[in-house]
């Protein structure tokens, strides 16, 4: 089994934290988004992960480049770096780790967290993981038999076509397969809205008699923009409400009040605060005379005499009495 993870883009949308860190590093509940996906999915594989494939811009650096391998490492599996310069589309970014193209293989975008029963089932081409949503236009969807077998595929339709969505996870029981119906886009210059599109590709594999049935989650959670990444890190602390490894031993407390669920990492100092409900703190942070609740603090912020809620706080912020919705990137003062 290959797991294959693109997470080339830059994360505009999570600016301005993603000018210093690449988006699927910035945590959750105290771990990087791409190591929860990578954990998650080797947890559902069924089988020895044999390879992380990460699919980055080269100007994620090696530290980045680094931590990845470790993630890998870190589930027993190989780590592998290859190289998307341009965005040009979810089947180019794929194509972009061809070599890991080859038996069966989970394809995982890095901007997605979610809670499911996942099944690998033998008895069929791939499975794609779909969600209901309001509003489909964003999204690629499907259509569906009364069997659960995938009918068709649309790239962001901007008329009715289906509310199944596509999050962003897939299983190919044929890797090579897949890449060759990738290659085909890339060389006759097939694109859907100006891009080369996976779900393309997948279509052409249908038409030749390939089966795809849609799998269902029972939490899909964006990690796409500042409150998103809030809400995210409320319902994966949720998930983990009584894990006693969410609160590190060496927090030290004066006068102040943690109400669960939340992660405070290593070396956390709360004095005279409030922190919680779902609130994560990452390593040497300081809060003083402030309430928390539904926020994320990054390693070795400063927080003093603020009331905060839904918040994003950049690693080295100081933050000085407001009470605010923030999201203030690496080593800002405010106050």
């Amino acid at each position: 089994m290959k797991i294959i993870v693109p997470m080339a883009g830059m994360g505009k949308r999570m600016r301005p934290h993603t000018h210093t860190t690449a988006k699927p590093l910035l945590p959750i509940a105290g771990k990087p988004i791409v190591q929860r996906l990578v954990e998650d999915l080797a947890a559902v594989a069924g089988e020895a992960v044999e390879e992380v494939a990460f699919i980055v811009h080269p100007s994620f650096g090696k530290k980045v480049e680094e931590e990845l391998v470790a993630i890998a490492k870190a589930i027993g599996s190989k780590g592998t770096i290859h190289y998307q310069k341009e965005a040009l589309g979810t089947a180019h970014a794929i194509l972009c780790a061809q070599s890991a193209l080859n038996g069966r293989v989970i394809v995982a975008f890095a901007d997605t967290l979610f809670r499911a029963q996942l099944k690998l089932d033998k008895d069929c081409d791939g499975v794609i993981w779909v969600n209901k949503v309001d509003d489909p236009k964003p999204f690629g969807v499907v259509k569906l038999d009364d069997k659960g077998i995938i009918t068709e595929f649309v790239e962001k339709p901007q008329t009715f076509v289906s509310d199944l969505a596509i999050i962003g996870i897939y299983y190919f029981a044929d890797g090579e397969y897949l890449r060759k119906e990738m290659q085909f886009l890339i060389d006759n210059d097939i694109k859907d809205k100006g891009e080369y599109q996976l779900t393309n590709a997948m279509e052409n594999m249908k038409r030749k008699g390939a089966r795809f049935k849609a799998g269902s989650v029972d939490v899909w959670m964006d990690c796409g923009n500042k409150n998103a990444m809030v809400d995210t890190n409320t319902k994966v602390l949720g998930f983990l409400k009584g894990d006693k490894n969410l609160v590190s031993t060496s927090l030290k407390t004066e006068n102040s009040v943690v109400i669960g669920p939340c992660f405070i990492g290593e070396n956390v100092s709360l004095v005279n605060s409030i922190v919680g409900p779902n609130v994560s703190i990452e390593s040497g942070a300081v809060v003083s005379g402030s309430v928390v609740k539904n926020s994320i603090l990054r390693g070795n912020t400063r927080v003093q005499d603020c009331v905060m809620d839904n918040s994003m706080i950049g690693e080295r912020a100081s933050v000085k009495g407001m009470a605010l919705d923030l999201s203030i990137s690496d080593d800002s003062t405010f106050g």
